[in-house]
Protein backbone atom coordinates (compact mmCIF):
# COMPACT_ATOMS: atom_id res chain seq x y z
CA UNK A 1 0.00 0.00 0.00
CA UNK A 2 1.44 3.30 -0.84
CA UNK A 3 1.73 6.13 1.39
CA UNK A 4 1.30 9.82 0.58
CA UNK A 5 1.46 12.75 2.72
CA UNK A 6 -0.77 15.98 2.17
CA UNK A 7 -1.18 19.15 3.07
CA UNK A 8 -3.82 21.65 3.49
CA UNK A 9 -2.76 25.34 2.94
CA UNK A 10 -4.89 28.46 2.61
CA UNK A 11 -6.00 31.41 4.48
CA UNK A 12 -7.51 31.53 7.90
CA UNK A 13 -11.58 30.07 7.71
CA UNK A 14 -11.23 29.39 4.44
CA UNK A 15 -12.34 25.95 5.95
CA UNK A 16 -9.85 23.29 5.52
CA UNK A 17 -9.98 21.69 8.77
CA UNK A 18 -13.95 21.64 7.73
CA UNK A 19 -13.05 19.72 4.52
CA UNK A 20 -10.53 17.13 6.11
CA UNK A 21 -13.53 16.21 8.49
CA UNK A 22 -15.72 15.94 5.40
CA UNK A 23 -13.07 13.94 3.76
CA UNK A 24 -11.43 11.83 6.46
CA UNK A 25 -15.01 11.38 8.75
CA UNK A 26 -17.76 12.83 6.24
CA UNK A 27 -18.91 14.85 8.72
CA UNK A 28 -19.71 18.44 8.94
CA UNK A 29 -19.81 20.80 12.08
CA UNK A 30 -20.96 25.24 11.84
CA UNK A 31 -18.55 25.26 14.91
CA UNK A 32 -15.68 27.11 13.70
CA UNK A 33 -12.48 25.83 15.65
CA UNK A 34 -9.07 27.73 15.37
CA UNK A 35 -6.44 24.88 13.55
CA UNK A 36 -3.05 25.82 15.91
CA UNK A 37 -0.46 24.77 14.40
CA UNK A 38 -1.11 21.13 12.42
CA UNK A 39 -3.63 18.48 12.86
CA UNK A 40 -2.83 15.18 11.06
CA UNK A 41 -5.53 12.59 10.05
CA UNK A 42 -5.57 9.48 7.67
CA UNK A 43 -8.04 7.96 5.39
CA UNK A 44 -6.68 5.15 3.15
CA UNK A 45 -8.30 5.60 -0.64
CA UNK A 46 -8.19 3.67 -3.49
CA UNK A 47 -6.64 6.24 -6.65
CA UNK A 48 -7.15 4.21 -10.05
CA UNK A 49 -5.95 0.79 -9.28
CA UNK A 50 -3.56 1.58 -5.76
CA UNK A 51 -4.72 1.48 -2.50
CA UNK A 52 -3.01 4.48 -0.91
CA UNK A 53 -2.83 5.81 3.00
CA UNK A 54 -3.51 9.59 2.71
CA UNK A 55 -1.65 11.50 5.99
CA UNK A 56 -3.58 14.60 6.13
CA UNK A 57 -1.81 17.38 7.85
CA UNK A 58 -4.18 20.78 8.20
CA UNK A 59 -1.77 23.35 8.83
CA UNK A 60 -3.08 26.24 10.77
CA UNK A 61 -4.23 28.90 8.40
CA UNK A 62 -2.35 31.91 7.89
CA UNK A 63 -2.44 35.89 7.35
CA UNK A 64 0.10 38.58 7.35
CA UNK A 65 1.07 37.85 10.78
CA UNK A 66 1.42 34.06 10.97
CA UNK A 67 3.04 32.13 7.97
CA UNK A 68 2.81 28.59 7.84
CA UNK A 69 6.12 26.95 9.14
CA UNK A 70 7.70 25.80 5.76
CA UNK A 71 8.80 22.72 7.80
CA UNK A 72 5.67 20.98 8.11
CA UNK A 73 6.13 20.68 4.02
CA UNK A 74 8.65 18.67 4.45
CA UNK A 75 8.08 15.47 3.07
CA UNK A 76 4.82 16.40 1.04
CA UNK A 77 4.15 14.35 -1.86
CA UNK A 78 1.42 17.08 -2.67
CA UNK A 79 -1.19 19.46 -1.16
CA UNK A 80 -4.55 21.04 -1.38
CA UNK A 81 -4.43 25.09 -1.70
CA UNK A 82 -7.80 25.85 -0.12
CA UNK A 83 -9.61 29.43 -1.28
CA UNK A 84 -12.82 30.51 0.36
CA UNK A 85 -15.46 31.60 -2.98
CA UNK A 86 -17.04 34.44 -0.81
CA UNK A 87 -13.91 35.79 0.35
CA UNK A 88 -11.72 36.82 -3.22
CA UNK A 89 -8.70 38.11 -0.66
CA UNK A 90 -8.00 34.69 -0.43
CA UNK A 91 -7.21 34.21 -3.77
CA UNK A 92 -4.44 36.36 -3.27
CA UNK A 93 -3.11 34.46 -0.01
CA UNK A 94 -3.18 31.00 -1.83
CA UNK A 95 -1.01 32.69 -5.02
CA UNK A 96 1.27 33.76 -2.17
CA UNK A 97 1.49 30.58 -0.17
CA UNK A 98 1.85 28.54 -3.82
CA UNK A 99 4.59 30.66 -4.81
CA UNK A 100 6.48 29.98 -0.95
CA UNK A 101 5.69 26.50 -1.15
CA UNK A 102 7.09 25.90 -4.70
CA UNK A 103 10.53 27.92 -3.57
CA UNK A 104 10.56 25.38 0.11
CA UNK A 105 9.84 22.32 -1.68
CA UNK A 106 9.67 22.28 -5.55
CA UNK A 107 7.33 21.29 -7.93
CA UNK A 108 4.76 18.87 -6.04
CA UNK A 109 1.55 18.38 -6.93
CA UNK A 110 -1.45 20.32 -5.56
CA UNK A 111 -5.08 21.27 -6.73
CA UNK A 112 -6.81 24.44 -5.28
CA UNK A 113 -10.09 24.29 -3.76
CA UNK A 114 -12.53 26.75 -3.90
CA UNK A 115 -14.85 25.63 -1.23
CA UNK A 116 -17.97 27.22 0.35
CA UNK A 117 -19.83 26.37 -2.90
CA UNK A 118 -23.06 26.27 -1.56
CA UNK A 119 -23.39 29.64 -0.43
CA UNK A 120 -24.11 31.09 -4.10
CA UNK A 121 -25.53 34.07 -2.63
CA UNK A 122 -22.23 35.24 -1.16
CA UNK A 123 -20.18 34.01 -4.11
CA UNK A 124 -17.63 36.62 -4.99
CA UNK A 125 -14.74 34.91 -6.93
CA UNK A 126 -14.87 35.47 -10.66
CA UNK A 127 -15.24 32.63 -13.39
CA UNK A 128 -12.40 34.64 -15.16
CA UNK A 129 -10.58 34.88 -11.89
CA UNK A 130 -10.46 30.65 -11.83
CA UNK A 131 -9.83 30.88 -15.59
CA UNK A 132 -6.78 32.69 -15.21
CA UNK A 133 -5.00 30.03 -12.81
CA UNK A 134 -5.88 27.49 -14.70
CA UNK A 135 -4.07 29.14 -17.57
CA UNK A 136 -1.02 28.97 -15.08
CA UNK A 137 -1.82 25.40 -15.29
CA UNK A 138 -3.20 25.36 -11.52
CA UNK A 139 -6.28 22.45 -11.27
CA UNK A 140 -9.03 23.52 -9.47
CA UNK A 141 -12.44 22.13 -7.79
CA UNK A 142 -15.22 24.12 -6.49
CA UNK A 143 -16.14 21.97 -3.11
CA UNK A 144 -17.91 21.95 -0.32
CA UNK A 145 -17.58 20.96 3.42
CA UNK A 146 -21.34 21.49 4.36
CA UNK A 147 -22.64 19.41 1.60
CA UNK A 148 -19.49 17.53 0.12
CA UNK A 149 -19.88 18.49 -3.23
CA UNK A 150 -16.49 18.13 -4.68
CA UNK A 151 -14.40 17.04 -1.42
CA UNK A 152 -13.55 13.37 -2.51
CA UNK A 153 -13.31 14.67 -6.29
CA UNK A 154 -10.22 16.69 -4.83
CA UNK A 155 -8.60 14.37 -2.99
CA UNK A 156 -8.66 11.97 -5.67
CA UNK A 157 -7.43 13.77 -7.95
CA UNK A 158 -4.45 14.93 -5.79
CA UNK A 159 -4.04 11.54 -4.95
CA UNK A 160 -3.72 10.43 -8.67
CA UNK A 161 -1.79 13.60 -9.61
CA UNK A 162 0.96 12.11 -6.79
CA UNK A 163 1.05 8.95 -7.86
CA UNK A 164 1.61 9.58 -11.51
CA UNK A 165 4.29 11.90 -10.52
Amino acid sequence: MVQKKICMLGAFAVGKTSLVARFVESIFSDTYLTTVGVKISRKAMRAGRHRCHLIVWDLAGEDEFLQIRLSYLRGAAGYLLVVDGTRPATIDAAISIQKRVQEAVGDVPFVVLLNKSDLQAEWEVSDDTMLELADKGWNWLKTSARTGIGVEDAFLLLADMMLEA
